[in-house]
């Protein structure tokens, strides 16, 4: 992309193949274009982007798009030569598809990368994913959703599988008698505190987040830690439709942080309303209707590893399940699990939740 207009186009094109889709949930657009600002988003302090629009030859229209992306914290912490495309958007047509990927690949191996990854947008951390099973609901927020033809093009265009990941549901009522059982009994008996977030010290309950995110996550594939920059624009960025209900820490007798757990509303339900512009009533929308919200996404959860096989995640998951519900929650979503990740996959079933969307990560060697 080489202008204003240009971005504008990349921005917009995803109405064009997704907006009749029912179950398609139209992304802010003020939140999209703030991923292409390298003066403000803290991505490009250890990475880079470059982007590229596909036009038709014989029309000249926009009939695709995608960024080719380095991520250098990626490539230094796991010490590989990954590049990454992301916001990949097109038409069904394979050549069309070709020509992106191409455009991709061919701009991260000339940066010296091996391995083309995604969709990323940027890392792990952000929307990640191609939606492979589960097309028939629209997604809770932070995740993606696309046409089922997407896979085709992927697998057409010589990606393979990289990992899965999935998404659990959980209504009102599904939790299991066991797991009630199980969590009253080891809370009694577990010396610890647990605490639900405070938003009047809102900073110093980021930074207890800021404390526990990269150690509890560092052993997960295709983890990317966080910056200070990343986190801190991550809580501005949420401020305004946390609930203080659904976002629960654990801490020691003395204080010290060791687990935590993070949902959040699910705002799709109104960004589905405002078709992207929160200007000028869109803001108004989600402002109106942020306390009719009955669905939330729990985003993240766990305990850091020295604190594990501990019951611990037990009582997180029975105190965030009766905090929801107390709150007006009838239905959440556990996202995202990876599909080789046993203890995470095993403890979702045992609450009563159940799989029902998958997305694939895909990959290609490039020679």
């Amino acid at each position: 992309m080489t202008s204003r207009r240009d971005l504008k186009e990349f921005l917009r094109f995803p109405w064009k193949v997704q907006g009749n889709d029912p179950n398609w949930i139209p992304p802010l657009l003020i939140d999209q274009k703030s991923f292409f600002d390298s003066a403000k988003h803290p991505f490009y302090e250890h990475g880079a982007v470059a982007s590229f629009l596909a036009k038709s030859p014989e029309n000249g229209k926009t009939v695709g798009r995608i960024s080719a992306i380095h991520n250098s914290a990626h490539n230094r912490f796991h010490n590989d030569r990954v590049g990454f495309f992301g916001f990949f958007e097109s038409v069904n047509d394979v050549e069309t598809a070709s020509a992106l990927l191409d455009t991709a690949a061919s701009h991260v191996k000339n940066l010296g990368l091996d391995t083309l990854r995604g969709p990323m947008n940027f890392s792990t951390n952000e929307e990640c994913g191609m939606l492979i099973d589960g097309f028939d609901t629209p997604p809770a927020i932070m995740m993606t959703h696309n046409p089922p033809y997407y896979n085709d093009l992927l697998e057409r265009c010589g990606f393979l599988k990289a990992r899965d990941i999935l998404a659990y549901e959980m209504r009102e009522g599904d939790i299991t008698e066991r797991l009630l059982q199980l969590a009253r009994k080891l809370e009694s008996r577990l010396n610890l505190r647990f605490a639900f977030f405070n938003k009047s010290d809102f900073w110093g309950e980021v930074n207890k987040f800021r404390y526990l995110y990269n150690r509890i996550w560092e052993a997960n594939w295709g983890f990317v830690p966080m910056t200070d920059n990343e986190i801190n624009a991550m809580a501005k960025n949420l401020k305004l439709i946390l609930d203080p209900a659904l976002i629960l820490f654990v801490t020691t007798n003395e204080g010290e942080p060791i687990g935590f757990s993070l949902a959040l509303p699910d705002l799709n339900v109104l960004l589905k309303k405002i078709n992207g512009r929160l200007f000028p009533t869109g803001l108004f929308t989600l402002l109106a209707g942020r306390r009719k919200i009955d669905r939330a996404r729990v985003l993240a959860m766990g305990v850091l590893p020295e604190f594990r096989q501990r019951g611990i995640d037990a009582v997180i998951y029975l105190k965030t399940y009766e905090s929801g519900l107390h709150a007006g929650y009838n239905w959440g979503e556990f996202s995202w699990v990876l599909e080789d990740n046993k203890n995470m996959n095993d403890a979702a079933l045992s609450m009563g939740s159940r799989p029902y969307k998958k997305w694939r990560i895909w990959e290609k060697q490039l020679s």
